[in-house]
């Protein structure tokens, strides 16, 4: 069985995107070398670093989405929109779920979603 553990995040400016996550997560990273941080989210950890064939803006964001659980998502935008992030798609419910949803873009323009807990019925 495989055990998803973790995600690289390529960039041009890591630094950027760095200073961008310890704000929304609301600490240091718990690595950093080089070029490279991490941070330990909840059970993944969310890697950041260079990469000589990334150079500006995601030209396809909605590719991959990360998404960070919570139980707040109306007030975590908030906050996370006041520290810079670009609005997406303003908190929102789908049908049949009673869960929230909030899409926003880092300085890169990689998108990560908001998301409600997911508790099965």
């Amino acid at each position: 069985m495989l055990n998803f553990s973790s995600v690289l995040l390529s960039s041009e400016n890591p630094k950027k995107l760095v200073e961008f996550y310890k704000k929304v997560f609301d600490k240091k990273p718990d690595m950093e070398e080089d070029t490279y941080a991490g941070f330990l989210v909840g059970s993944c950890f969310l890697s950041i670093g260079q990469h000589d064939k990334v150079h500006g803006k995601n030209k396809s964001p909605e590719r991959v989405l990360f998404n960070f659980e919570t139980k707040e998502v109306k007030s975590e935008f908030e906050r996370i929109k006041k520290l810079g992030a670009n609005v997406v798609k303003e908190p929102y419910q789908m049908e049949g779920w009673d869960g929230w949803i909030a899409t926003l873009a880092d300085p890169d323009g990689n998108y990560f979603q908001l998301m409600s807990p997911w508790e099965a019925k």
